[in-house]
This record gives structure tokens, C-alpha cells and sequence, in this order.
């Protein structure tokens, strides 16, 4: 069976073989890794998206057994990559937002190793059901899933620069009418210094 496990610093944690989507939190100034043993000849997919965060960019760098650079991106807000093993070994991948000095992000991560399971794994008699249909309808569902799952993303990061420009109009709104005051006290001593009495000392200087 695969193993997942993933470590950043003191955050170390491993994953069940059958969780192959997942979000996490990535701390600014952080790294997060992920490892993952895989057979010559499997087919994998990676794909991921920032959902909340800063620029809503990451670094993502994916290295094989040897520490062969297989995939590499910098500041990229999602992507996605296709690979075949070449070699038997842990396979790792890792997410950086070191750039980042105070944002704090979420991750979206899916990754597939190898074909998914059969529709009917149990299915050994005869149905009403024909090995293309079966196929047919195992593509249907997993586009649907997908496109749900790819609409739940789109909705949360919607979400978070909504309330992120809600934020910033909030800032603009009080630092308006700060300046506002000010100007506004500043023109009332202005005016009172116009009808204050001013009194002029003359000094007369004697030979």
C-alpha cells in the first residue's frame, strides 16, 4: 500500500494511504513536505491551488528518488502535473512559502497515484451493466466530482477576497475619517486665529 507522510518542522504528521486530497495550512516563512513511495511504470497527478492568503502564490518544487527535479514552479496560485515513475522510491514534493514573511495560506492539494479503483470492485457476475458502461459511468462521476470539488475552491477563495476587500474598505473608511478631523480642527484654529487680537509691541530706542 502507498505511504504518505508529511513533515515541516515541528508539524510532523502522517496520512492515511486512502486521503489523496487534502487541505492544509501553510505558515508564512514555512515549508510544507510530502512523501510518497510509488513504483516504477505508476501514473500520478498533481494539482494544486492556494485558497486563501497573501497573493494566493506558492512555491512547489516535486523531486523523485534521486533528487531529480521533476516539476518546479515559483510563485504560481495553482497548477497541475502528469508523470509516469521511472524509478522505485520515495517521491517527494513540497510546498514553500518562505517569501512570505507574515501572510498565513491555505492549500489545496490532490494527488493521484496509479489508475482509480474499479466502479465494481466485487463484480464477478454477469450485469445488467457492460465493461464500457461501467467505464463510462466511473468518468462521469469523477468529473463531477471534480468540477464540484474545483467550485467548492472557487467559492472559498471568492470568499476570502471578499472578505479581505471588506477589510481593506474598513482600514480606508477609518483612516478617511481620521484625516477628516484633522483637517477639520485644523481649519477651526485656522479661522480663530483670523479674529484673535493681535497686539503689537513698538519699542522706541533713544540716542
Amino acid at each position: 500500500m502507498p505511504r504518505w507522510a508529511a513533515a515541516v518542522g515541528r508539524w510532523g504528521w502522517r496520512l492515511p494511504a486512502l486521503l489523496l486530497e487534502i487541505t492544509f495550512e501553510l505558515p508564512d516563512n514555512a515549508k510544507q513536505r510530502f512523501y510518497e513511495d510509488i513504483a516504477p511504470g505508476t501514473a500520478c497527478a498533481l494539482e494544486f491551488q492556494v485558497i486563501t492568503g497573501g497573493h494566493y502564490d506558492v512555491d512547489c518544487r516535486l523531486e523523485d528518488p534521486d533528487g531529480k527535479v521533476l516539476y518546479k514552479e515559483m510563485k504560481t496560485r495553482y497548477d497541475s502535473f502528469t508523470f509516469t515513475a521511472s524509478k522505485n522510491g520515495t517521491y517527494r514534493f513540497c510546498f514553500c512559502n518562505e517569501f512570505s514573511t507574515f501572510t498565513h495560506k491555505t492549500m489545496y492539494l490532490d494527488f493521484q497515484v496509479g489508475e482509480d479503483p474499479p466502479l465494481f470492485p466485487s463484480e464477478n457476475r454477469v450485469s445488467a451493466l457492460t465493461q464500457v458502461e461501467s467505464v463510462s459511468i466511473h468518468e462521469a462521476l469523477k468529473s463531477v466530482t471534480d468540477y464540484q470539488t474545483h467550485v467548492r475552491l472557487r467559492e472559498a477563495q471568492g470568499q476570502s477576497r471578499a472578505e479581505d476587500l471588506n477589510t481593506r474598505v474598513a482600514y480606508w473608511s477609518v483612516e478617511e475619517a481620521l484625516v477628516l478631523l484633522v483637517v477639520s480642527i485644523g481649519q477651526v484654529f485656522l479661522l480663530k486665529s483670523f479674529f484673535s487680537d493681535k497686539r503689537t509691541t513698538t519699542t522706541r530706542v533713544g540716542s
